[in-house]
């Protein structure tokens, strides 16, 4: 049977009322948030500015429970001293007491370390430490290699030493917010105490490279030890060898071989010289500019006498011959 419409009508406005009534019950029912603030940054501070009332106000907060580590009132931060912002703040971002230095301390790196942890340097170069691509703030696995430089029956591996190890400064930077990647000689992480001393004591074995993490990657599965004999089985890393070695002798053979192409040539070329030299000299017109050859000269025609006087004494006298 088809209702009429104002029975339709009447059907949802009652329908209606009770939907009104149910939620303004709920409504009355919740407890109200009367008064309740929050500090957030007015505009952007940068790492290490001061926090005064002109770049920081308040606004109000309406959940029923407070933010941890946040401030009610822009005079809860300044009231005690001087503080300063350990890392860059955007514009309307809550300002957090684990953010924010403790009143008159300096915004050093040792204010940034979370309870219980250490700081630790390890030495990177440009592809140990992902190109410069690892900045203040990122999450690096640190990977220890040992054996590089052994032969293939070596006990060269690689080992995941640590997960998830925070980045606190890339040199001398430690300010979060970095967007262009740098070169770096030394990468400072932030540890717990043990693996502290397991990453000193590992630069001391072996040599330690950092692995770049996904933003917000929680995984910290099981590593597995990598080894030598998992990059190709020993026929094949042998054959591999012979063949670089095969190739090297080639080219030093090659680079021999140019070597005494090159030698042959300059001494074909230097006799070539004398050769044309020499022919230069032989040529008539050479001779004749030279001259006649000189007359060997006669040997004086005569006799020659010796004469002994007093039994020891000679003397020698060279007499004409007659013509």
């Amino acid at each position: 049977m088809r209702l009429s419409p104002r029975i339709t009508l009447l059907i949802a406005l009652v329908f209606g009322l009770l939907a009104a009534f149910l939620a303004h019950g709920l409504i009355q029912g919740r407890p109200a948030v009367v008064g309740r603030t929050i500090v957030v940054a007015r505009g952007p501070i940068a790492a290490g500015a001061v926090l005064t009332p002109e770049n920081l106000r308040e606004v109000a907060w309406h959940a029923t429970d407070p933010l941890d580590g946040s401030f009610a009132h822009v005079g809860d931060l300044v009231r005690d001293g001087r503080r300063l912002a350990l890392a860059s703040i955007q514009r309307n971002e809550p300002i957090l007491a684990p953010r924010v230095t403790a009143p008159n301390q300096r915004a050093t790196l040792s204010t940034q370390l979370d309870e219980g942890m250490r700081a630790v340097t390890v030495r990177v170069d440009e592809v140990r430490g992902v190109a410069g691509f690892v900045l203040p703030g990122d999450r690096v696995d640190v990977i220890l290699t040992r054996g590089e430089n052994g032969g293939l029956d070596s006990a060269a591996f690689a080992d995941v030493l640590l997960q998830n190890a925070k980045v606190l400064a890339v040199d001398q930077i430690a300010t979060e917010g970095q967007d262009k990647p740098t070169v770096a000689r030394a990468v400072t992480l932030e540890l717990t105490p043990q693996h502290a001393q397991k990453v000193v004591l590992a630069q001391g074995i072996g040599r330690l490279s950092l692995v770049l993490r996904q933003a917000n990657e929680a995984d910290d599965r099981p590593s597995i030890r990598v080894t030598a004999s998992d990059l190709g089985s020993g026929e094949t890393i042998e054959r591999d060898r012979i063949a670089e070695l095969e190739k090297r002798l080639e080219s030093m053979r090659k680079a021999d071989d140019e070597a005494r192409a090159e030698a042959d040539r300059k001494a074909a070329q230097r006799l070539s010289e004398m050769e044309a030299r020499m022919r230069e000299l032989n040529r008539p017109s050479a001779m004749a500019s030279m001259g006649p050859p000189a007359a060997a000269k006669a040997p004086p025609s005569g006799s020659v006498i010796n004469v002994i006087r007093n039994g020891s004494k000679t003397e020698s006298y060279t007499v004409a011959a007659e013509r």
